[in-house]
């Protein structure tokens, strides 16, 4: 018994829809907006540290404010890494935050040399 060659057919029928597009075509319907509506209010505390750092009122980008802050979310993950010393993730954000004070810290040390002095010694930074 010989085997046939396959030929392939040509029709006017149109290709069957991939899984993705079958996917996507149920997800089009629009879903019910139940979104909360997310505050963008700084906690307490740190509203506290703009405040102490803030260059003038309303201030929350100059780099002492970033610095500040920053700072104060490293020493919140260090806490959090101690008892969990596993959480590489964490650690990975944490690494991430401490080079970019460190960049800050030189952007203000070219800058201004007198701001930098007076950030570190304010938190008590080395260096």
């Amino acid at each position: 018994m010989a085997l046939k060659p396959k030929t392939t057919k040509t029709s006017n029928k149109p290709a069957k829809a991939t899984k993705a597009q079958r996917v996507s075509k149920t997800t089009k319907k629009a879903a019910p907006a139940k979104v909360a509506a997310v505050s963008n209010v700084p906690s307490e505390d740190k509203l506290k540290i703009i405040e102490q750092f803030a260059q003038k009122k309303g201030d929350t980008g100059s780099p002492e404010v970033q610095i500040a802050l920053l700072t104060e979310r490293i020493e919140k993950l260090v806490g959090h890494l101690k008892g969990n010393p596993s959480d590489n993730h964490s650690r990975r954000g944490l690494l991430g935050m401490v080079s970019k004070r460190r960049r800050l810290l030189n952007y203000l040390g070219k800058k201004n040399d007198v701001r930098y002095k007076t950030i570190t010694d304010k938190l008590s930074l080395g260096k």
